[in-house]
């Protein structure tokens, strides 16, 4: 018979010396053998007990043929001790590290295993779950003693969530995994479960996220997680998590510069309409925002590298919205600065831009490598009046009652085009410049 070394332990009526003869177990005995359990339980060892069952009848003659499971107690007792086993199974060296960095990103790593209590925190110490010398009073357990004890299920919650932190449960079962599950789950916490055995897979099932071991892990448990690590590496998970909070938050950054880029769009479109002046933004301008500027720059913002500091926050809450209130605000007050901007370019072109010039001086405007057109400024009113522009006999008593405009060169060919004839098309052909400065704001 082997097993849990303090359980055999128990179960243990006589010793078998190093000569091979059997003796009574004394208490002076069990004693030793306790030490010596615990001592190398602290080195850290998995450590088994080994004993030896005498005088045992043919499987025929026992009870039900041991084909209930409750009689095997009475079948492993009266077992004669025969020695210890210490098994080291070293973590890998990028353990402790990715512990390290889940613990700065608020993630708690709580340590569910089948050994005993004083292995469990060794190695717990040892990857870093807890330092050396650290309190582990209220942060670890066996399974015993909280998921079948006489602990209420309101101290349990107060145990598992209280301070926060890590947690370490020893000498569990198989159940256990699914009672801690459903233990965190209730707190509103969001679980991940690692898991190789068939006996794992109910808890991979009920965890948020089941993840199964791709090397060592069988084919059941894989069927009932959500992922597999091909590689049964703890530090790959750390680095999934980094690269989903990359992603996470590049989509966040695109979703920010589509809506207040767009926002700013219909804004412009509409503050034309309400205040009547002529369309700053053609259709063909529109589209080219849409696939040229929008586009590229928004896709790019979506393969940008992880922050230096994306392991550092804490986790965000999974009922957390992608745009809050206070974040569509601030687009709203994005897209509101960018379509008043955009429009507000257009009017000035037509009422104020000969101030400009003026202001900045022949110099600034050859330093710059551009001249003043020589286009007429006219009132706001006007503008906003444009649709019902006329000429002639149209006009009198309106407000273009006399309406002229000088001759300019208005798309650039170098040939100055006349609207003296037709002074209402400076409102319709001649806004080729204004539509220009309103598509390189926006």
């Amino acid at each position: 018979v082997k097993g849990a070394a303090e359980l055999l332990l128990e179960r243990c009526t006589k010793i078998m010396r190093s000569d091979g003869s059997v003796a009574p177990l004394t208490a002076a005995d069990r004693s030793n053998i306790a030490a010596r359990i615990t001592h190398m339980s602290k080195r850290p060892l998995r450590t088994l007990g080994m004993a030896v069952k005498t005088g045992m009848p043919a499987v025929s003659q026992l009870p039900s043929q041991l084909l209930n499971l409750d009689e095997y107690i009475k079948v492993e007792s009266d077992l004669t001790f025969v020695g210890l086993a210490g098994i080291k199974d070293p973590p890998r060296p990028e353990v402790r590290s990715a512990i390290g960095r889940c613990q700065a990103a608020g993630i708690r790593v709580i340590m569910i295993t089948g050994d005993n209590k004083t292995t469990a925190e060794a190695i717990a110490r040892d990857v870093g779950i807890f330092g050396d010398g650290e309190d582990m009073t209220g942060r670890s357990f066996t399974g015993a003693e909280f998921f079948h004890g006489s602990i209420s299920d309101e101290k349990r919650k107060h145990l598992i969530m209280h301070g926060g932190g890590s947690r370490v449960f020893s000498r569990t079962e198989p159940r256990d995994k699914q009672l801690l599950v459903k233990l965190l789950r209730s707190c509103g916490e969001v679980p991940a479960m690692t898991g190789d055995g068939v006996n794992d897979a109910p808890a991979l099932k009920q965890a948020s996220i089941g993840i199964a071991m791709g090397i060592s892990g069988t084919e059941v448990a894989k069927e009932a997680s959500d992922m597999i690590l091909v590689d049964d590496n703890f530090a790959t998970i750390v680095a999934a998590v980094e690269e989903g909070r990359s992603i996470y938050s590049n989509m966040k950054a695109f979703i920010r510069y589509m809506i207040s880029s767009n926002i700013g769009e219909v804004v412009s479109i509409f503050l034309t309409s309400a205040i009547g002046v002529p369309e700053g933004l053609i259709p063909v301008q529109l589209l080219w925002v849409n696939l040229v500027t929008d586009g590229p720059p928004a896709t790019a913002l979506g393969f940008n590298p992880p922050d230096p500091d994306v392991m550092q926050s804490p986790p965000r809450g999974r009922d957390d919205p992608l745009i809050n209130r206070w974040v569509f605000f601030r687009y709203m007050v994005i897209g509101l600065y960018v379509g008043f901007a955009t429009v507000g370019i257009f009017v000035f072109w037509f009422t104020s831009y000969d101030n400009f010039v003026a202001f900045l001086g022949p110099s600034v405007m050859e330093y710059f490598g551009t001249t003043y057109d020589g286009h007429s400024m006219i009132t706001y009113g006007q503008l906003t009046r444009w649709g019902q522009c006329r000429v002639g006999e149209e006009a009198v008593g309106t407000i273009f009652e006399g309406f002229e405009v000088n001759n300019f060169d208005y798309n650039g060919d170098g040939i100055v085009d006349d609207f003296s004839s037709n002074p209402c098309l400076y409102f319709s052909k001649g806004k080729m410049q204004a539509s220009t400065l309103s598509l390189s704001v926006l």
